[in-house]
């Protein structure tokens, strides 16, 4: 046999596929001159030329189509591609991302207990007819104030027409102000929810009872002096959250108790808003007055306030309408305010979450630059989902969420505090309708499951997400090594947010606070950034060409076709393959990891849908032809035993 029939040298009967045979199994030694072809010998050519035709085969080429039968497409790469219907697998894309949005969704559901059918369609009949969209801060504020345990809350979710305060029946629920938008005919206002105002001299114990305030969960480790100091200076601190909420007001609806009847406390309160607010419209609203012939009966007894009393059910409605004819005519119509040309774009939702009593309001405070919660030592201090609206340096603007304290469930469950409980969910809620989370942690505290099962639901829900390290200057003995171990010790402990900065900070001097906002900032643009189509292929196929998709078994390798991103916020990306089960979890965080290093996407996650990909007609028909002009394997191997031959 010449030289010019050595088997790895022929071109000319070969696909023109790119093949490299393998060496190893020639043995250097041997020449083709001297090559003795005895039975033995050829038994061995035997098989060399089978598993040579064999890597003949296309399972090296990651983007070509495969067929389930022994007739494999010798398509090229340029080839597959333009057979595929782009536009098809694109909406398809979009309805995969839309399907698994829906059931993350319902897995996720959290149960609200105070939220009703009917209550969540008004909520959505208001929503769609809003009339204008003016930004919160030029709309005139409506203040509900009163002692505790009148209604506030609830009369404030009749109007806003939601469930955005916790309604318990119990005192001193509410103690932060909570913000509602809420329109009546062609007004549109803000309606604000304050805590109960405790103007009577009372002892420690009553004011305990009052706010439902204990000094031992959650307060281990405070001296009993440090909280017994907290607790005496909670009344003045919800007062002055109040009175910050009154002197916005343009009207003040004061509302009292028609079955308590008339109360000290009551004649207190009007007599301070007499003294210091006569300059504003007070409107006396009577509630818990649920028949409307016996409620003019128990609004006869609140005549002696010196303000005309209108009987009104928070609970039931009963009234509410008269009641908003009479705030209203006090009040300017949207039309009448200046700046009507200003329009409220997308404004990205910070929610501050984390375990009790780590720095979460301190944190909005520093950031504002104005007590806008209450600060305290007492553990569950923060109750309801604080909105405030904040601008950045830039001049990038921002909904601020302060959150309560995050405890474990069976904590909460054993504690038997449905106030908690409901803390707990609106907790939640904020992190759901949130774009960006800054998970917040205390910097001498130990990294618990608590932290780790916050961090995965964060990761879960798809937001994006910043690591605060609060309390920073706590850390002892600190040098330039300090922060990095800190941070890898972070890494190990939360795992599934290995992709989000981590922001270090002392909130109560106001030090490093603004980073937070900076760093917000980035990942929310990494958040709503969006690859063209032809950049992500491009790095899939570098990925794939440094590491492919290992075989099973069976000898089956996946096959990866086409890959879109099919939405943003988070960034989902679906890819279009022969069988999802063919890639193992391991590689998918390979292709997770590869996307990362190569185009970012930093502090948010990144959603990896893998879908069979269905052939249309089209691309069946396309297939028909080829397979006509495209020699099978077994052709493939007479070829070669010919040429051996």
């Amino acid at each position: 046999m010449s030289a010019s029939l050595h088997p790895f040298s022929f071109t000319s009967n070969l696909p023109s596929k790119k093949f490299t045979p393998p060496i190893l199994f020639l043995n250097p030694s041997l020449s083709f001159n001297s090559f003795n072809f005895s039975a033995s010998n050829l038994k061995v050519c035997k098989t060399r030329f089978n598993f040579i035709c064999n890597s003949l085969s296309p399972a090296d080429d990651e983007f070509v189509s495969e067929e389930e039968d022994e007739d494999d497409d010798e398509r090229t790469d340029d080839e597959e591609l333009e057979s595929l219907d782009t536009e098809q697998l694109e909406e398809e894309a979009r309805k995969v991302a839309r399907e698994y949005s829906i059931s993350l969704s319902r897995e996720l559901a959290i149960e609200d207990t105070d939220d009703g059918k009917e209550t969540r369609r008004k909520q959505r009949k208001r929503t769609s007819s809003s009339i204008s969209s003016v930004p919160d801060r030029l709309l005139p504020k409506v203040t509900i104030v009163g002692r505790p345990n009148v209604g506030k809350s609830a009369l404030f979710n009749r109007l806003v027409g939601g469930n955005n305060a916790i309604v318990v029946d119990e005192p001193g629920v509410t103690r932060d102000r909570l913000y509602g938008r809420s329109f009546w005919g062609n007004h549109e206002f803000m309606v604000v929810d304050t805590g109960g105002v405790l103007t009577v001299s009372k002892s420690q114990a009553n004011i305990m009872e009052d706010l439902a305030i204990t000094t031992t969960i959650g307060m281990e480790g405070i001296s009993l002096a440090s909280r017994e100091a907290a607790v005496a200076r909670m009344p003045s601190m919800i007062e002055r959250q109040a009175t910050a909420a009154v002197e916005e007001a343009s009207a003040i609806i004061f509302l009292v108790d028609g079955q308590a009847g008339l109360t000290a406390a009551d004649v207190e309160i009007a007599d301070w808003l007499r003294k210091n607010f006569s300059d504003k419209d007070i409107i006396l609203a009577v509630n818990k007055c649920e028949s409307p012939r016996k409620g003019i009966i128990q609004a006869s007894e609140f005549w002696s306030l010196g303000f005309s009393p209108l009987p009104i059910s928070a609970l039931s409605g009963t009234g509410t309408g008269e009641l908003l004819d009479l705030v209203c005519s006090h009040l300017k119509t949207v039309e009448d305010m200046g700046d009507q040309t200003e329009q409220e774009n997308y404004i990205p939702a910070i929610a501050i979450v984390g375990r009790p009593n780590v720095g979460k309001s301190s944190i909005l405070n520093a950031l504002v630059g104005e007590d806008r919660t209450i600060v305290s030592p007492i553990s569950g201090t923060t109750r309801d989902a604080i909105d405030t609206e904040f601008t950045g340096p830039d001049g990038q603007k921002f909904k601020l969420i302060d959150t309560a304290g995050i405890r474990r469930r069976a904590v909460v469950v054993s504690s038997g505090s449905t106030t908690e409980a409901l803390s707990v969910n609106r907790a939640l809620r904020a992190i759901r309708r949130a774009d960006v989370v800054a998970l917040v942690i205390e910097a001498l505290a130990c990294i618990t499951e608590q932290d780790y099962k916050i961090a995965e639901r964060i990761e879960r829900e798809g937001k994006g997400c910043v690591i605060v390290v609060n309390k920073w200057d706590t850390i002892p003995n600190k040098n330039l090594q300090t922060a990095s171990y800190y941070e890898e010790d972070v890494r190990e402990k939360l795992r599934s947010l290995n992709w989000a900065p981590i922001v270090y900070s002392t909130a109560m001097v106001g030090h490093s606070v603004e980073k937070v906002i900076v760093a917000a900032s980035i990942v929310e643009k990494e958040r709503s950034r969006r690859l063209s189509t032809a950049i992500l292929n491009q790095v899939v196929r570098e990925a794939l060409a440094f590491k492919s998709p290992p075989r099973t078994r069976g000898g089956k390798r996946g096959r990866l076709y086409y890959c879109t991103q099919a939405a943003i916020r988070p960034p989902t990306f679906v890819f279009f393959v022969n069988d999802p089960k063919l890639f193992s979890d391991t590689y998918r965080r390979y292709m997770e990891k590869q996307l990362r290093t190569d185009v970012g996407f930093a502090g948010t996650p990144i959603r990896l849908l893998w879908r069979s990909r269905r052939k249309t007609e089209k691309e069946e028909g396309r297939a028909k032809v080829i397979k006509t002009t495209t020699p099978k394997r077994s052709e493939r191997k007479a070829a070669v035993a010919s040429i051996v031959a």
